[in-house]
């Protein structure tokens, strides 16, 4: 990691990389291209829970004549 740390992430071919230290995770190494889409992933994330939440939405009886 100390000499040649774009390397590391090279290896990674895209792929975020996890460096240990005494085989548990560090912190993770992620490509910039890879972050930079993680916001957006995130924003998909809560629009897909909203439109599961309101796809059922509770049925109403309504009479024609009272809304006239």
């Amino acid at each position: 990691m100390k000499s040649d740390p774009i390397a590391i992430v090279k290896a990674g071919k895209g792929y975020p990389v996890a460096i240990l230290h005494q085989n548990q995770p560090a912190f993770y190494c992620v490509p910039a291209e890879l972050y930079e889409l993680i916001p957006d992933a995130l924003d998909d994330n809560e629009l897909v829970k909203l439109v599961h939440e309101r796809s059922n939405p509770p049925l109403l009886d309504v009479v024609l004549d009272q809304l006239l």
